[in-house]
């Protein structure tokens, strides 16, 4: 379910391990960062992106301890699989190594709450209490990982029972630093929220203060934040109006924006799908 949503964080990575190499590597780094963002043209990330997975791979292999690398390697792996690979197994191998990468740096740096993972959620929020601000972005990156592997083995129960564990961590990201990758976290916990309708023990309402909070802190620049709003509230709470308002607007809006280029462009393919189904779905 979460598909749409971590494309997002596919180029990150490349700024995340920029700082292990020299100024001049760094700098063509940021730069093809930055371009990849705002590439408007989804093949085309799709076709470069298995070189950065190799690249990523020869510099977890040099430097294995290195939390910030391998954050760079989760995002770079869950976000390929989750985007653009259509095999189920490979998604999931890729997925794997996505939450193991993440996993490592969580240990490597916070490793009282890397061995609490496996205890019930009481334990694991007792746990994430303790951690710290500075702490912030290998708190989200292993969370958007864990996120990224559910969707990928959504049709294992097991996965989905973890679903109690990954709310808590994005719910502490969102203590820490709500701001924290435009509102990410309430991004994440709003389609976390809004699975479930009120008639089945379902809280939604919860999801639609997510959503409209994620809405206000990319100041309605990310346009997935509607697409996801509509497809998953309103689709839940059979709000047409809300539902072709919130798609309308993102076909309606100039998918050009610095750092969200690439993620507007797929919101808006995915818009005109939802939009052209919205009279036989309600």
């Amino acid at each position: 379910m979460f598909r749409l949503l971590v494309v997002f964080t596919l180029t990150m990575s490349l700024s995340a391990c920029a700082s292990l190499m020299n100024r001049a590597t760094q700098r063509m780094a940021d730069n093809l960062s930055n371009a990849m963002l705002n590439q408007n043209d989804l093949e085309t990330v799709r076709a470069g992106s298995p070189a950065y997975l190799i690249m990523i791979d020869s510099l977890i292999e040099g430097d294995p301890d290195n939390p910030s690398t391998l954050v760079a390697g989760s995002k770079l792996y869950g976000s390929y699989a989750s985007t653009f690979v259509e095999d189920e197994e490979r998604a999931k191998r890729l997925a794997d190594k996505s939450l193991d990468y993440a996993r490592q740096a969580l240990c490597l740096e916070l490793e009282t709450l890397c061995n609490s993972l496996q205890l019930k959620p009481d334990a694991v929020e007792a746990e994430l209490a303790e951690v710290q601000p500075q702490d912030q972005p290998l708190l989200y990156g292993f969370a958007s990982a864990w996120a990224g592997w559910l969707q990928i083995n959504s049709d294992d129960w097991n996965a989905v029972a973890q679903i109690p564990k990954i709310k808590a961590f994005f719910s502490r990201s969102v203590e820490l630093d709500e701001t924290y990758d435009r509102g990410g976290a309430h991004l994440y916990l709003a389609v976390l929220s809004s699975q479930i309708p009120p008639s089945l023990g379902g809280k939604p309402e919860q999801g639609r203060a997510h959503f409209e909070k994620a809405l206000e802190l990319s100041a309605g620049k990310n346009l997935m934040v509607h697409v996801l709003y509509a497809e998953y509230y309103a689709r839940l709470m059979f709000e047409q109006e809300l539902h072709d308002r919130l798609l309308q607007q993102v076909l309606d809006s100039d998918t050009d924006e610095p750092g969200l280029t690439l993620i507007n462009t797929l919101a808006q393919q995915r818009a005109a799908v939802l939009l052209a189904e919205s009279s036989e779905f309600f």
